[in-house]
């Protein structure tokens, strides 16, 4: 078994180092194998231009970054943090995920877009990573927020060997509470939602954040799950071995029962 945590946290719109700090806190009591916290957890969501953003977002290497890398250090945990990141003159909406003892951190860059997202940040390149750590026996697949609606998304990550999904989120919507134990079972793996919650004000329009962060087990059944409002650490213990055999009966298996050669349908642009 090993521990799993998913960090329920309120950021401040523009406010990186206050930030850092109120993860500091939430962290310090912690030990884990793995953290996952929400999207855009360094910065806050609302941002209504790329100039606001800029002085939030930055490359591996960045203060943000180096913050997070010490912690995986000093914790030995994997920590799975959604930040805003600049490439030059593109800005994402990216997940970084710090090992202890790699500097440079894995990112992945968000895929589908939500709402605004599109005034501010660039669709991700990427494509959708899993992680193998070694010391720990695992396979970590990304996904961020609004990929959460498109199932090929989880489906790349669990034929790419994942056996827990970690989606870092800004979630304002309550859909996905109905559709994330679905993603769990179709692909018997674990997955962890770190959402945030409180609100943000621009202008005449204020998005609520939901909460509720949780942890489903291949059965799609709760493991641990936060209320809508409250700042919360989600300790979960997982195990992902049996996340490997993808049967549910002596006939039948998920994975090897698919018609792939049947599936061209879906894979097909609108007309």
């Amino acid at each position: 078994m090993m521990r799993l945590v998913t960090v329920q946290f309120t950021p401040r719109l523009g406010e990186r180092q206050a930030n850092l700090e109120a993860i500091r806190k939430l962290l310090d009591p912690v030990h884990a194998d793995i953290v996952v916290l929400p999207e855009l957890c360094t910065s806050g969501y609302f941002f209504v231009s790329r100039e606001e953003l800029a002085p939030l977002a930055e490359a591996p290497g960045g203060m943000a970054c180096a913050f997070f890398q010490r912690l995986a250090d000093e914790k030995r945990s994997i920590i799975i943090a959604g930040m805003p990141e600049v490439a030059g003159e593109r800005f994402y909406n990216s997940v970084f995920v710090f090992r202890p003892g790699i500097v440079e951190p894995l990112v992945y860059r968000k895929s589908h877009l939500f709402y605004k997202e599109r005034f501010v940040f660039e669709p991700g390149d990427t494509g959708f990573p899993v992680i193998r750590d070694e010391r720990l026996d695992i396979s970590i697949g990304i996904m961020l927020c609004y990929d959460w609606r498109f199932p090929e998304v989880s489906r790349v990550l669990a034929l790419d060997g994942a056996d827990l999904i970690a989606c870092p989120s800004n979630l304002v919507t309550d859909a996905w509470k109905k559709v994330m134990p679905a993603r769990a079972i179709e692909n018997k793996l674990y997955v962890a939602v770190a959402n945030r919650c409180g609100t943000e004000t621009r202008g005449d329009e204020t998005l609520l954040f939901k909460g509720c962060s949780a942890v489903y087990d291949p059965q799609g059944e709760i493991v641990t799950l936060a209320d809508a409002e409250v700042d919360r650490v989600l300790l979960a213990e997982i195990d992902p071995k049996p996340c490997r055999d993808k049967s549910f009966n002596e006939f039948n298996d998920i994975f090897a029962d698919r018609r792939p050669e049947l599936y061209g349908a879906i894979c097909r642009p609108r007309r």
